[in-house]
Parts: structure tokens; C-alpha cells; sequence
């Protein structure tokens, strides 16, 4: 694969790091509490990073969450980007892409995703569902939400629409989530019926999801530990830097290894995906990187600060929340090596697997 990103990505993820630096700051992000920034919302769909994400694939993608993850910013620009503008891109109809993805762009339309499918919702032949999603990010800034139902066939519900209740849920990171619970609610299919395997367009929005969030993850950790190599490089112990003590540098070294392992996996998986390449393992590997690695990242963040680490309003807790949330987002460590070894083995997938190791992705390519 190619790492060098193309000079349109490049450019991209630049903007992106200036509004996320110069507007996820710890003040503002203290004053945020739980929710979600929404002048911020607004900075990044005026500067068009919503929808450009046409333009610079899943690739660009990552990289622009990486940016994201590095400040913690508190808005619902992964959620939006994956299961609004890629998966309508990817598997909606041209009636759909034409309707939706000019508001998802431009920020008037939010998008969220109940994944993954755990058996939980039904439909009727006419588009009726039923069930309960216990935990959705970014719920509660939603206009639109992508749902999949028993079968894996993806259906897209208006949160205002008749029959969807939602009530706010507090998770271990501050994603504005929320509860949704559908009660024969009125809801659109995605794409044409019979133009795809239901399963296979869900494999491939979860596949996508999962390499999505690991760009966050390993964007989280970097935050991590550029934090952790400030406060130990200023602090002193006994007359001298913290990061002078040995013990402190295997650790810190150990983190960085851990999050380049992350970064690299999720390129290498994203890079698959734009490519229109088989991609599957590579999208469990990713996912199984940003939850095993990204957990002994953050944790080492809080112990490389020692008592800083324990005050739940210094920055640094904020990365650990966030790394903690998403270890178990899309499925912890070892369900996905459970996934990925069925893959590998040629065994059926289990119900929330991505079940993508004979085929490329299915749709045009992001």
C-alpha cells in the first residue's frame, strides 16, 4: 500500500487539526460537560470536512479522525461520516444520495448508527420496526439513524418520526448517546431492494465503522502520550525530569509502539476499502489493535502522570475515557479475534460479525 496520503487528503486533515486545536480546548471542553459542541459542529461542516469525505475516502477519513482523537473533541463527525455520508455513498440509491448527502454535508442532517446488530430490532415488509438499541452515540445530536434489523438489512430512521422514542444515556465516554427504542416506527430502506445481499452491505458498513473508529482510537492514544511526554519531560524527581527514569521511558516507548501499531493496521485497512480490495480481516485487525493496544495506551497515560492521572478534570482523563469507550465500541478484543479467527477458519460469522473474507466491499468505492 501507498502511506503517503494524496495532496486533497493532506490538505484535509491540516484544516481539520487547526479547528480541533484551536476549538477542543480543555476549557471549552470542560464547559461541554457531556455533550456536544456545537459552534465547533458548525467550524467543521462550514470548512467542508463533512463533505469532503466523498472526495478523500475512507482513508482521508481516518486520518481526519486521528485529528479528532488527539483533542477529544466532543462532536458527531464519526458518526455522521460513517453511517450517513459513506454508507449512503457506498449502498444508498441514487434517489437517496441525492436527498441525503447535500444535508449531511452541510451539517443540517446528523447521522448515527445502532451498531452492531445484535438481534434486537425487527421489520415488517413495509418498512416497520420494532426494538431496542440500549446505547447509541450521538444519539441525542441525531436527525437520521441507520439501523440494522435482525436480518442485517439496513434501514434508515428519522428521529422524529412516529414511533421512535430516545432518552439520554450517559456512556463511559461523553458521546451524547442515547437510548433508542422503535415501536413499529416508520423507516426508509436503504439502497434498492434486491441490488445487494442485505448481509454483505452491513458487513461492509461494520467493517467500515470499525476502521473509522480505530483512526479515532489511534488519534486518542497519540493525544495520550504526547501528553505524558510533556508532563514527565517538565516534571522533576530528585532533581531531574521524570522522563529521564528508565522505567518511564520502556513505558512510554511501549505506548508509542502500541499506538503506530494502531495507526498503521487502520491505513493499511482503509486503503483496502478506497482500493475496492478484500478488506475484511484487515478491518478486524484494525478494530482488534485499537481495542487491545488503545487500552494499554491510555492506562499507561494516567501512570506516566501518577497522581496528575488521578484527577478526573485534568485533559489527560478525557483520553482515557475516550480509549476505554472505544476498546469495547464495535466489539472488545476478544470478540473480535473470535470474528476474525472465524473468518480466517472459513467458519460462519456470528450475528454482529462482519463476515467479509471472500469479497471486496460491496458498493462503489469511497
Amino acid at each position: 500500500m501507498d502511506f503517503h496520503p494524496t495532496e486533497e487528503q493532506a490538505a484535509a486533515a491540516g484544516l481539520a487539526a487547526q479547528i480541533f486545536r484551536d476549538m477542543a480546548t480543555h476549557d471549552r471542553l470542560a464547559a461541554t460537560g457531556t455533550g456536544s459542541d456545537s459552534e465547533l459542529w458548525k467550524a467543521l461542516t462550514t470548512a467542508g470536512l463533512t463533505g469532503a469525505v466523498e472526495e478523500v475516502g475512507l482513508l482521508g477519513l481516518v486520518l481526519l479522525l486521528e485529528e479528532q482523537g488527539r483533542t477529544t473533541a466532543q462532536t458527531p463527525y464519526a458518526a455522521t461520516c460513517v453511517y450517513g455520508i459513506l454508507a449512503l455513498t457506498r449502498h444508498g440509491s441514487p434517489e437517496q444520495r441525492a436527498r441525503l448527502l447535500p444535508a449531511l454535508g452541510s451539517g443540517e442532517a446528523v447521522a448515527t448508527g445502532a451498531f452492531p446488530n445484535r438481534g434486537r430490532i425487527t421489520a415488517t415488509q413495509d418498512g416497520r420496526l420494532t426494538g431496542t438499541a440500549p446505547a447509541v452515540p450521538w444519539l441525542r445530536d441525531a436527525t437520521h439513524v441507520l439501523v440494522p434489523d435482525a436480518s442485517g438489512t439496513l434501514w434508515l430512521v428519522r428521529t422524529d418520526a412516529s414511533g421512535v422514542h430516545t432518552s439520554a444515556v450517559e456512556t463511559t465516554a461523553p458521546w451524547s448517546a442515547g437510548s433508542l427504542t422503535l415501536a413499529d416506527a416508520e423507516a426508509e430502506r436503504v439502497g434498492e431492494p434486491g441490488t445487494a445481499d442485505a448481509a454483505e452491505a452491513y458487513a461492509d458498513v461494520l467493517a467500515v465503522a470499525r476502521i473509522a473508529f480505530a483512526g479515532l482510537q489511534a488519534g486518542v492514544c497519540a493525544g495520550s502520550l504526547a501528553r505524558a511526554v510533556e508532563y514527565t519531560s517538565t516534571r522533576e524527581q530528585f532533581g531531574r525530569p521524570l522522563s529521564t527514569n528508565q522505567g518511564v521511558m520502556l513505558r512510554a516507548a511501549d505506548a508509542y509502539m502500541d499506538t503506530e501499531a494502531i495507526r498503521v493496521t487502520a491505513y493499511e485497512a482503509a486503503w483496502r476499502v478506497d482500493e475496492g480490495l478484500v478488506a475484511g480481516e484487515h478491518a478486524l485487525t484494525a478494530a482488534w489493535w485499537a481495542s487491545e493496544a488503545g487500552k494499554r495506551v491510555v492506562h499507561a497515560g494516567q501512570h506516566l502522570h501518577g497522581g496528575m492521572g488521578a484527577d478526573l478534570d485534568h485533559p489527560v482523563h478525557r483520553h482515557f475515557l475516550w480509549g476505554r469507550q472505544l476498546d469495547a465500541y464495535l466489539g472488545c478484543g476478544s470478540e473480535l479475534l473470535a470474528e476474525l479467527g472465524a473468518v480466517l477458519s472459513g467458519a460462519p460469522a456470528r450475528a454482529g460479525g462482519s463476515g467479509h473474507s471472500d469479497h471486496a466491499p460491496e458498493g462503489d468505492s469511497a
